[in-house]
């Protein structure tokens, strides 16, 4: 048997660098996978120690805050008067011109006042008339009963002659009769007389009745306000009662109507026992200029389509800046709460439990608090529960934050304080 020497090559130059580069590689990962295992998890996640996270913070203030009510109303005037003829005739004058502001009697429309002026001069003819047949009854009263008294003194006589037998039954009996004559006629002046004084009360009632529709041809204004489009031009005939000739609004006082909604019933009617309670309003395109009333009236019943109710402010109006049928923002000032725990709005952050900020904590870390919030008052939120006066709360760089992560300043702004 015999033996096969074998001969083995030994490995190329390039081979071996190869080799030796992949070997080089596998040992480079191991070290920075051992690296990992000593800094920790290895995760890169929020909350990580990557350096601190700039943040806008600000400080938990404290202050007086209003108890509002906010919502949208509508200005109504405290009255308009529809101005209308109440006698008929040609409209001879117009003393104002549209849109003007008239105070309460001023002269607004000249009717024709010819024919009511003649019905007075008669009316005023039949009150002078019957007072003359006043003064004849009067006169025909008295003379009779002179006339009755002579004739009863006359008529004893006679009875008495006719006792005696000096004159005759048939004398005297005739002069009793025409005494018995002259008193009925007595009563006769007294009746006529009666009716000349009824007479008298008529035509003074038709005298008085033409002055008031003599006055009527001056239409005069009822009540201080401004005046609306003019819908009868000087010239034409107006009827009585039937026509409008315009409308005057009262602008000072108005009122501003809003809804509530009737949750919140209870809570106006326990602070206006306490007193009056104010109302702000501004127009919808001038926040900054507000109108301050007070309310003064509330409705009776709520709507149950809406479930709101309905209330009034009364607003003296001096500068004339609310105009009926304008919208506004309406802010019914219920109360003020003191000392009152503030923060920004932007602090507040939404979660799957609630409401929550971030403190940051003395370490410069922070802090996941639960908050209850309640009035909202400008930029601001009042804090019912969860903060403290003083604390420290971030406004801006919470996306970047986990419990526990390390913060730095970028800006510090604080509450305003009352």
């Amino acid at each position: 048997m015999s033996l096969t020497k074998l001969h083995i090559r030994p490995p190329a130059p390039l081979a071996i660098g190869i080799i030796l580069f992949a070997f080089i590689a596998l040992q480079a990962c191991g070290d920075r996978t051992v690296s990992a295992d000593k800094g920790g998890s290895g995760k890169r996640g929020r909350g990580a120690e990557q350096g601190p996270v700039p943040v806008l913070v600000a400080t938990v203030g404290q202050k007086t805050v209003p108890i509002n009510i906010d919502v949208i109303g509508n200005v109504e005037a405290y009255s308009t008067i529809s101005v209308k003829a109440q006698v008929g005739g040609q409209l001879t004058g117009v003393s104002f011109h549209e849109g003007d502001f008239v105070k309460k009697n001023d002269l607004l429309f000249s009717i024709d006042p010819r024919p009511y002026q003649g019905q007075l001069n008669q009316a005023q003819a039949n009150l002078l008339r019957d007072n003359a047949a006043l003064s004849q009854a009067e006169a025909n009263l008295a003379k009779d009963m002179a006339s009755e008294k002579y004739a009863r003194v006359e008529a004893g006589r006679y009875q008495k002659l006719a006792e005696q037998g000096i004159v005759s039954r048939e004398q005297t009996d005739q002069v009793g009769a025409n005494a018995d004559a002259l008193a009925q006629a007595v009563l006769a002046d007294k009746a006529a007389i009666e009716s000349a004084k009824a007479q008298i009360v008529s035509s003074k009632s038709s005298v008085e009745n033409a002055k008031v529709q003599l006055s009527y041809t001056s239409i005069l204004s009822p009540i201080d306000g401004r005046t609306g489009n003019l819908s009868v031009k000087q010239g034409n005939l107006v009827a009585a009662n039937t026509m409008e000739l315009m409308t005057i609004t009262e602008l000072e006082p108005i009122y501003v109507t809003f809804s509530v909604p009737e949750a919140q019933l209870a809570d106006i009617k326990k602070f206006m026992s306490q007193g009056k309670l104010s109302v702000y309003v501004s127009p919808q395109d001038n926040g900054a200029e507000q109108e301050v009333g007070v309310l003064t009236f509330i409705d009776n019943a709520v709507d149950a389509t809406t479930g709101t109710i309905k209330l009034k402010g009364t607003f003296q109006n001096t500068d004339k800046q609310l105009w009926p049928g304008q919208f506004v923002r309406v802010t019914l000032r219920l109360t003020t709460r003191p000392n009152a725990v503030v923060i920004p709005n932007q602090a507040v952050q939404n979660g799957q439990d609630g409401q929550f900020v971030y403190v940051v904590k003395g370490d410069m870390r922070v802090e996941m608090r639960p908050v209850v919030t309640s009035t909202r008052l400008d930029q601001e939120l009042v804090v019912d529960k969860g903060l403290q006066p003083g604390e420290t709360v971030v406004t801006e760089g919470q996306l970047r934050l986990a419990p526990n992560s390390r913060v730095q300043f970028r800006k510090t702004t604080p509450a305003k304080a009352s």
